[in-house]
Order: structure tokens, then sequence, then C-alpha cells
């Protein structure tokens, strides 16, 4: 009996260690035990609101109308009238190139308008010399052999040969006439190099085709320039009309697609920090201009052409005429649609999950889950999971109830920086899961308890 009794506690206590270890298992089982800190969430009421659809897109701003001028003739520049940013008006004398040897084809081709009038009076005199020959003597000493001949008086070989002088006469009459022609042509020749040459003497002086602003001046005087004549040319001066500006920006291709004419844009330029300035898409290229990125990669940009409204920026011309300049970096925001009054949650609320071909949610494994038919060190994404369930990818979010969140298939509209529309799958009254957006998009079950917490309390331990 002594010895039952010293061995009663140890049986206790052994006892209590087994019943400790099942209640363990069943608990880490049922969820008790190493789950006591459930995930932590932010929850945000899904509202009505007004989504306006943006697209983004950089660019510089430009003026609407601007002129590059060059000089059709090569040669010296030797005036130059104007500055940069000085005012000019239409057919205003900018610049002039040496006329030198402009001059001197002009003095070439009146010489060579006098030589072709007096060739032309040459042939004119031979033909009238002809003319009188064949009418005063072949014409009548043929009349006279056609006559005898047929008086059988002379023989038929005196009269072929009177006959061949005549149509002999006649041809060289025509062959006159020609040359008439010919050297009347040449004179027509002439006068059109010399009015060439006159009119590449007036270009010689560059005037400006538009009215505007100088806004580059690139040569000076006693520079050489290129003519365009012969190939591309010198730039010399660009004119601008600055009271029309514009911001010519890259969108790209998959964005392009939402931009149409006429829609409102909301215009930032670095030059002006925290002003933000209206303007209407004006012009959409229909072709890309690409551009590559690195041997792999190509970067495909479609050219945007968006008008600043003047009275977006009235303020800044009261105080300075023209306060854009060409170049100037900006940033827009194209308003390419509007829904009002439309059911929107925050956009980090909607993730993409697979599905099995039964309808069930497939779960990313967690971190460390090991299971015979995936290895730890195994990796699957959303896509592969759907192939592999027979399923599909679904558009969902998760809805807050009671300390738990259900998982809801949505379909949604169109969003802008924050919110998204949704379509179909909530109402309007729903609590939607609004952060961490790694837990929405892999750690989060259906009908999974989770704790609800403020912003702020979000990440704290």
């Amino acid at each position: 009996m002594a010895k039952l009794k010293k061995l009663k506690p140890l049986h206790y206590l052994l006892i209590g260690v087994v019943l400790l270890f099942v209640f363990a298992l069943i608990g880490k089982k049922a969820g008790w035990i190493g789950k006591g800190e459930f995930t932590r969430v932010v929850v945000e009421k899904a509202e009505k609101r007004t989504i306006i659809e943006t697209v983004l897109a950089n660019g510089k701003i430009q003026p609407e109308t601007e002129v590059k001028l060059s000089s059709e003739i090569s040669g010296e520049i030797v005036g130059l009238y104007v500055k940069e940013g000085d005012s000019v008006v239409k057919g205003q004398l900018l610049a002039r190139v040496n006329p030198e040897l402009v001059l001197a084809a002009i003095d070439r081709g009146e010489a060579a308008i006098n030589n072709a009038k007096a060739q032309l009076g040459t042939a004119r005199a031979r033909y009238n010399q002809l003319k009188a020959t064949f009418d005063n003597n072949i014409k009548p000493s043929f009349d006279r052999n056609a006559k005898l001949y047929k008086d059988k008086v002379i023989s038929p070989a005196e009269y072929d040969m009177s006959k061949a002088s005549y149509e002999a006469g006649l041809q060289d009459i025509e062959a006159m006439k020609q040359s008439i022609i010919a050297a009347e042509y040449t004179v027509k020749s002439a006068e059109a190099g010399q009015k060439e040459a006159r009119e590449q003497l007036s270009r010689t002086n560059i005037y400006a085709p538009i009215s505007g602003i100088v806004t580059k001046l690139s040569v000076e005087v006693g520079e050489r320039v290129v003519g365009t004549i012969q190939m591309a040319g010198t730039e010399m001066i660009r004119i601008a009309d600055l009271n029309r500006m514009e911001a010519q920006v890259d969108v790209s291709e998959s964005d392009v697609v939402r931009v149409s004419l006429h829609d409102s844009v909301i215009i930032e330029v670095d030059a002006y920090p925290g002003k933000k300035f209206k303007g209407i898409v004006r012009e959409i290229a229909n072709s890309s201009n690409s551009s590559l990125a690195g041997l792999a990669d190509q970067v495909t940009n479609f050219a945007v052409k968006i008008t600043l409204l003047n009275g977006s920026y009235a303020d800044l011309t009261a105080k300075k005429r023209y306060p854009f300049r060409p170049g100037m970096s900006t940033s827009v925001e194209i308003l390419t649609n509007r829904a009002e009054n439309v059911l929107t949650v925050p956009i980090a609320s909607v993730t993409v999950r697979a599905y099995d071909a039964d309808g069930k949610m497939v779960n990313e494994r967690e971190k460390g889950e090991e299971t015979e038919e995936a290895p730890s060190n195994e990796e699957e994404n959303a896509s592969d999971k759907a192939k592999k369930a027979g399923g599909s990818l679904e558009e969902v979010l998760f809805v807050y109830e009671q300390g738990k969140v259900f998982a809801r298939k949505v379909k949604t509209g169109l969003q802008d920086d924050r919110y998204i529309e949704i379509v179909s799958g909530i109402s309007d009254s729903s609590q939607v899961i609004a952060a961490p957006f790694s837990a929405i998009s892999k750690k989060l079950k259906d009908d999974m308890k989770v704790e609800k917490v403020d912003k702020d309390k979000l990440f704290d331990k």
C-alpha cells in the first residue's frame, strides 16, 4: 500500500501529460492552438461614386504652327536682320544670302537671250533669201520647162532636171522654216533661264512666311549655308505662333485605342508646379513612332496633339505675354470616359483567383506547407492552378461579415487611380476588404476568420 501511495503522483503526472498532448493535437486540428492571431484587415464600404477613366502620358509643349526656314540658295550670309525672340510679321525681310553668283547667272542669261535672238534673225533672213530665189528664178523656170515639155519642145531629161531643182527649192524653204521655229524656241529657252535666274536672285532674300516670334536662330552673318535645291539644306530660322500652343505627347499602343478626338485633358507643365491647365485632343497619329529600347524590346507609341485652351492660363498671360516656350516638359491626363453614380470599391480590393471545375476557389499554399502532390519548393501561379483544376480565373473581392470574409465573384468596369466600378457581384451596402493587398491577393480564403482594424493600426504589432 505504501508503494502504491508513492507512485500515485507519478501516475497523475503521466496522465496529465497524455491529456495535454491529446488536447494539443485536437486543438491544433480544430484551430484553437497555433492560430490565435487572425489576419488583420482594413474594411471599407462599397459606395456610389463618379468614375473618370484617364490615360496618362508625357511629352513636350510645342506651338501649333512652327515654320523652319532654310535658304534655297547656297552661299554666304551677308545680312541677318532679326534676333532670337523678335516679333516678325508675314513678308518681313529676315536674312540675305550673297547674290553675286546669281547676278553672274543673270548676265549669262541676258547674253544667251541676245545670242538666240540674233540666230533667229539670221534664220529669218536666210528664209527670205531662199524664198525670193525660189519665187523669182526656180519656180518661173520650172513653169516654162513644163510648158515646153508639154509641147514636146524639150527632152524629158531637161524637164526632169528642172523639176528636181524646183522640188529642192521647196525643201530648202521648208527646212529654213523649221530653223526659224528652232531659233524661236531657243529664244524662249534663254528667256526662261533668265526668268529662273531672276527668281533665284529673289530667293537670296529670306522673308517671313507667317507672323510670329523668332524662336530659334541657328546662323550668324558670315556663315555659309547649303541650299535646299541641292539637298536638305541648312536650317537658319524658326518662326512660331506662340498664341496657340499644344502639348505633343506619346501614348502607348495599349492606351491610344481609348483616346478620342475632342477628349478633355488636364495638363501639367513642369515650369509651373502646382498649376493645372485645360486642353482638348486635336489630333491622333495613325502611324506609330516605334523606338527600340534594346535589341529585343520595342516600345510602340502614338503621337497625340493636345490644344491648350487659352482661358486656362489667362492669369499667366496677364503677367507674361507668352508664358510657354517650345520644348517645355509636360505630363497630361486624358479623360477618356466617365461613369456617374456607379458602385465602386478601392482598386486594391479586387484580385484574381483560380477556381476549379466545380466552382470552388483554389487556395494558394501557405509558405512552408508541403503535400505529397506538391513539394514546398514548387511554385504555381493562379493561372497554372486554374488549368490544373480544369477551371478558370475569376475577378473576386472579399466581403466582411461578422468577423469573417467571403469571396464574391464580380464584374468590373471603369476605373480611375483609386477606385474601380463594380458592375455586378455585390450590393452598395457591402463591407469589402481594402487592405492589405498581400492578404487580398493570396492569404484570404472563403469563410475565413479575420481581425478588423483601422487603417492606421494595420501594421502595428
